[in-house]
């Protein structure tokens, strides 16, 4: 029978900065006198804006596919015209990094796969940074809604030159998210160790480093969503941690995204792991 025992897991915390305006969407406004056209998602008790972790998670999952060449082979459901990559048979998920992570949509026709697939990664949603001189600034600034800028623009016709103006909501460049939290699983599946998913481990750094030189939320081609990711700690929690007799070991902390590349993890977590 398939087996399946949790090794530990690899936790990395740190912070988001807004490099430039930050916009994720969220319910449109409609009609109403003086609604934006695109406003952000917000906390619907404090009305701050926070970064959802399937937006952070997402995202990452579509620039590894691309980084790795990954073929967009399936539809969604809801979506008929957004295509995504998802492993579908043995062999291609034996040696795809992307749905190793990230994880596969269990089905009927996956039955009668030999192994486990487990989804290693968790993304948390990322709210705004508290006790943090940044979002004060942002609290006390005379900006166009609560936390928020309004930036207008237009599109133009390419013939008649006729403008149509729209307004976009955007967290204003500055503004710090965090703490973000990524809990990366290690399994034994099988009886198989933990070799596979160490080496794994590896891109979930990449991603957050494609990430960096990219863009999160919309309107990226158009100069937002730049972010960068500082203060990151990664500590590792082991199986004898959750029994109780073993600690939560530091691997790294307050390093930048840049700092972390050189550093090996395997035999370090491999150790923590055998205790």
């Amino acid at each position: 029978m398939p087996n399946m025992t949790l090794k530990g897991k690899v936790i990395v915390t740190g912070d988001i900065e807004a490099l430039t305006g930050l916009h994720i969407g969220g319910a449109s406004a409609g009609l109403d006198i003086g609604g934006i056209d695109n406003p952000i998602i917000r906390n619907p008790v404090s009305r701050e804006p926070y970064i959802p972790g399937s937006s952070l998670r997402g995202k990452m999952r579509s620039l590894l596919d691309k980084h790795l060449g990954n073929d967009a082979n399936k539809f969604i459901h809801r979506n008929p015209d957004v295509r995504v990559h998802e492993c579908e048979s043995e062999d291609s998920y034996s040696s795809c990094a992307v749905c190793q992570i990230f994880g596969v949509t269990p089905g009927d026709d996956r039955r009668q796969w030999r192994h486990l697939k487990a989804t290693r990664l968790i993304v948390r949603d990322v709210l705004l940074a508290k006790d943090n001189e940044a979002t004060e600034k942002l609290r006390r600034a005379p900006t166009d809604m609560p936390f928020t800028e309004v930036k207008w623009e237009a599109a133009i016709d390419r013939i008649t030159s006729a403008a149509v103006p729209r307004q976009n909501e955007r967290v204003p460049a500055g503004a710090v998210f965090g703490p973000f939290e990524l809990v990366y699983s290690l399994y034994d599946l099988n009886g198989g160790g933990i070799d596979a998913d160490i080496k794994w481990l590896q891109y979930l750094f990449k991603g957050l480093e494609l990430l960096e030189d990219d863009y999160l939320g919309g309107y990226g081609s158009r100069g937002a969503g730049k972010v960068a990711f500082g203060n990151i700690k990664v500590t590792f929690k082991s199986h004898a941690y959750y029994e109780g007799i073993g600690a939560i070991d530091v691997l790294d902390e307050n390093k930048r995204l840049s700092d972390l590349r050189p550093v090996e993890y395997a035999s370090r977590i491999k150790e923590i792991a055998s205790r």
